[in-house]
């Protein structure tokens, strides 16, 4: 009798998911203490909606600039990382091949173990360079236009989290009366967004959900009395 196949299930969108943390967390937060605080100066639902819409598309443009960046230095520092692989695989073989049987002692191989892999990678330099770029260094290879999707990632989400906050500012001309709601609405997104995270990624979603929600209120709250102060 034949087993049924066997299928595991795991994320692949781990940078992806830290983007849109970084974006949508940020997104979340930073507009909410800035009408916050404006609120707590008396000043009108039209100049929060203002001042909030120009920080919205100044915090996403920065936001996204530094993921692209971020992302673009994670780039070079592979192709750097990489070329230098390769240059001591000609150079240096035998201290690379040395490198290469510490990583397999490690994993409890013995040197008659090792001797036939080193005759592979000595065949395949190319797979000799990737083994020594993940093992050795821990690196992964950037997916291409990682960069861009980056800061797409980011600075979208920045501006989509940025309007849950404001978006009762549009309804209530008195703005003190619009600051419950854009407290809650920014705790409601923050809570529904933490879920889908933890669906994602573990199966906590509800730990996930919390958490989400205490640190993002913990930071607003920080904002928000740092903008009364200032005010």
């Amino acid at each position: 009798m034949s087993n049924p196949p066997h299928f595991e299930r795991h994320f692949a969108g781990g940078e992806t998911v830290r983007d849109l943390v970084i974006g949508m967390s940020d997104g979340l937060t930073v507009p909410f203490a800035l009408a916050a605080g404006l609120t707590s100066a008396a000043a009108a639902s039209r100049i929060v909606v203002t001042a909030g819409l120009a920080e919205i598309a100044a915090g996403s443009i920065s936001m996204g600039l530094g993921g692209y960046l971020a992302a673009r230095s994670e780039a070079e520092h592979y192709a750097a990382e990489q070329r230098r692989e390769e240059e001591e695989i000609v150079e240096k073989p035998h201290a690379e091949r040395a490198e290469v049987a510490a990583v397999f002692r490690h994993y409890g191989l013995s040197d008659e173990q090792i001797a036939p892999i080193l005759a592979s990678f000595e065949k395949n330099e190319s797979a000799w360079v990737d083994f020594m770029m993940r093992f050795e260094l821990g690196l992964e290879r950037p997916e291409p236009g990682r960069s861009r999707r980056a800061a797409l990632t980011i600075g979208g989400a920045y501006a989509v989290g940025g309007f849950v906050p404001l978006a009762p500012y549009f309804f209530f001309s008195d703005a003190r009366a619009a600051l419950p709601w854009s407290a809650a609405c920014a705790l409601a997104a923050l809570f529904a967004f933490g879920w889908v995270k933890g669906k994602a990624t573990t199966d906590r979603p509800l730990r996930s959900a919390l958490e989400t929600a205490l640190i993002g209120a913990a930071a607003a709250a920080a904002a928000f009395a740092l903008a009364r102060l200032v005010t």
